[in-house]
């Protein structure tokens, strides 16, 4: 998307406005007068001078498309126009960050300092009187992070304005763009390294990204959350699994795809399953949805591939109650994404906070609530053939209904994981990733 193109201009006028209100009613509910908010500042190495890469404050960059601007504070009192502080140094060590401009700039009174401290001048006088929603302060300027002012605009944050859709429609292009490279990587047979080099290079994204990316060849796909990276292509690619996302103005997305060797029609038979069964559950990504029925919907939907393609002798209900299913299905069906991967307020049991519970027997579910029109989640069901938790399999009842002959043949091959980002309308649910796929032919 053009930053410069006329149609930004009234999604951010309008995205202002509702930060704006939502920002009004957490102040009166709590009693506070201003909200302050820190962009953060990098974090040292330990001893050493060595910055770790530096994530800005997701509330920051919720109000103004800035990443890089470490030092800076953003500033909103009510029926006012909200003050950006942007911390623009004298500095030749460093690239110093741009001067602010764009389509977002005319929202702001702007005030140029040189020096971090030199915010402090800036800010409101009186602390007490502020939310102050940020990791790091100033001198006589401590965050206080209110917990009711953090439980209403998290709360509020799940619903996406029409801006933050467009964002993360081209955070989808990009992932797409650059999971096409590295799909196409793997069928020339390189390593896991040179793999991550040509996604790298298609998303043009290095510290960018949204979370580091998951690469994986063979049993590596059995790992969730696997990130070695091996420099040595190994002797026979027979499965490729990459979860990777990409980051526009603050925004992720968050893809996963699964590919087989061209030799492996029995695991592609398995893609092509989980595949059919994703898209099933991206359809019943509407409003009034409870999550965790859909998550538990897909056990049984993943229990019966798992008959079907003859790795256990059971039902699908017998296989989620005797623990099979999640054998094979470890983690939960999705998230909610955003400003943050695994964005806020999934387990929220309303503004003013609370907690809604998984249900018993799935403890790594990240989401809990009903869908709403306006919320982003990712709907991501796998297949995995894990030793450690086929081992406790092993010794459960269940044991005697599963064909560890079938197993074993796919352990080589590792597993399976599907993800697309899907918003929940009024109507039938927009799917962002497999739109970004489709638009590049």
């Amino acid at each position: 998307m053009d930053t410069q193109h006329p149609d930004l201009h009234p999604l951010y006028a309008a995205h202002i406005a509702t930060l704006k209100a939502r920002a009004d009613e957490a102040l009166a509910r709590e009693g506070f007068e201003h909200l302050v908010i820190g962009a953060g500042q990098p974090a040292m190495q330990f001893l050493d001078d060595r910055p770790y890469p530096f994530a800005v404050n997701p509330h920051f960059k919720h109000w103004l498309p800035v990443t890089k601007a470490p030092g800076s504070w953003l500033v909103y009192t009510p029926g006012k126009r909200p003050r950006l502080v942007y911390l623009q140094p004298h500095d030749y060590w460093h690239v110093v960050p741009d001067a602010p401009a764009g389509y977002w700039v005319e929202h702001f009174d702007v005030v140029i300092i040189r020096e971090a401290k030199d915010a402090r001048a800036h800010l409101p006088g009186d602390s007490a009187r502020c939310a102050i929603v940020s990791e790091t302060g100033l001198d006589g300027f401590a965050p206080n992070n209110p917990q009711g002012v953090l439980d209403y605009l998290h709360w509020q944050r799940s619903c996406k304005t029409a801006y933050e859709l467009a964002m993360m429609r081209v955070a989808s292009k990009i992932g797409a763009r650059a999971h096409r490279a590295a799909e196409r990587a793997f069928r020339a047979g390189v390593s896991e390294f040179d793999i991550h080099l040509a996604y790298m290079t298609a998303a043009r994204q290095i510290d960018e990204l949204p979370y580091n990316n998951i690469i994986a060849l063979n049993e590596h796909c059995a790992v969730l959350h696997y990130m070695e990276l091996q420099h040595a292509p190994p002797a026979h690619a027979r499965s490729f699994l990459i979860d990777a996302g990409a980051s526009f103005h603050g925004y992720a997305s968050d893809i996963t795809r699964t590919y087989a060797a061209a030799d492996a029609t029995e695991f592609q038979a398995l893609i092509d399953a989980v595949d059919a069964a994703q898209r099933g559950f991206v359809a019943k990504v509407r409003a009034g949805q409870s999550y965790p029925d859909l998550h538990v919907h897909a056990h049984i939907v993943l229990g019966g591939i798992l008959k079907d393609h003859g790795f256990v002798r059971m039902s699908p209900e017998a296989a989620l109650d005797g623990g099979v299913t999640s054998t094979f299905f470890p983690h939960g069906l999705g998230h909610p994404i955003g400003l943050q991967v695994h964005d806020v307020a999934g387990f929220m049991a309303s503004d003013r906070g609370g907690t809604l519970p998984r249900p018993p027997g799935h403890p790594y579910l990240r989401m809990t609530r009903a869908l709403e029109p306006g919320m982003v989640v990712t709907i991501e069901p796998g297949l995995y053939f894990i030793d450690m938790l086929l081992a406790e399999l092993k010794n459960k009842p269940a044991a005697k209904d599963v064909d560890w002959t079938r197993v074993e043949a796919f352990r080589k091959y590792g597993g399976i994981r599907i993800e697309d980002d899907v918003v929940c309308t009024e109507g039938e649910p927009e799917n962002l990733t497999r739109d970004a796929f489709a638009a590049l032919g």
